[in-house]
């Protein structure tokens, strides 16, 4: 299997060395980086070429790096029936940066690349439709960036008087603490039942 990937990333380098920034095999796949600029491009072959044929977006999803000036890996799953084989392709993006819609090439990266907006807040450049998908209109903020608070922003609650739905500030009713996990039995002096025989001997 190794082989076969390492034939097709040196097959890839070839005949597009523009797109390919670098390919490197693990978990027995193979990872190919490319820009933002070249990324269509690259989709386009591995869906057309003969030797390739990746006929399937499987997911289109991203990585946040905070402490990296091009924040995000915006990363593209494919599979490829005739080959039996899956390939991922990575480009870095910055915070600002739009995002090449894959919808063109891909009817299914629809869904996916909302997903991806709604999460992230990366905005896909040309897309049919780029609005919220998991979250609410209201929402606030991208959960999956790194930097999204683990308590939220708001609140969403049912009012009675009110009859519909408010959003309020995010209040806890206790201190927000760290738990340190530690056993029952680390530490602490018990007396079980039968241990008052062991003592007596």
């Amino acid at each position: 299997m190794s082989e076969a990937l390492q034939e097709l990333a040196a097959l890839i380098e070839l005949k597009k060395p523009d797109a390919v920034v670098s390919a490197k095999i693990a978990f027995g796949e193979l990872t190919l980086t490319t820009t933002p600029a070249q990324a269509l491009s690259l989709l386009e072959f591995l869906r057309d070429d003969t030797t390739c044929r990746f006929g399937t977006l499987i997911d289109v999803t991203a990585v946040d790096h905070p402490e990296r000036a091009a924040r995000f890996d915006l990363v593209w799953h494919m599979l490829s029936m005739h080959r039996n084989q899956r390939i991922r392709v990575k480009a870095q993006l910055r915070e600002e940066e739009l995002a090449p819609t894959a919808t063109g090439l891909f009817p299914s990266a629809d869904w996916y690349e909302r997903e991806v907006f709604d999460m992230f807040g990366i905005i896909f450049a040309g897309h049919p439709d780029m609005r919220r998908i998991l979250t609410d209109y209201g929402f606030r903020g991208h959960p999956l960036r790194k930097d999204f608070p683990t308590t939220g922003y708001v609140e969403v609650r049912y009012d009675e008087e009110q009859k519909r739905v408010v959003y309020e500030p995010v209040k806890l009713v206790q201190e927000y603490r760290q738990f340190d996990f530690m056993s029952p039995w680390e530490g602490a002096e018990y007396i079980l039942p039968g241990d008052q025989k062991a003592g007596a001997k």
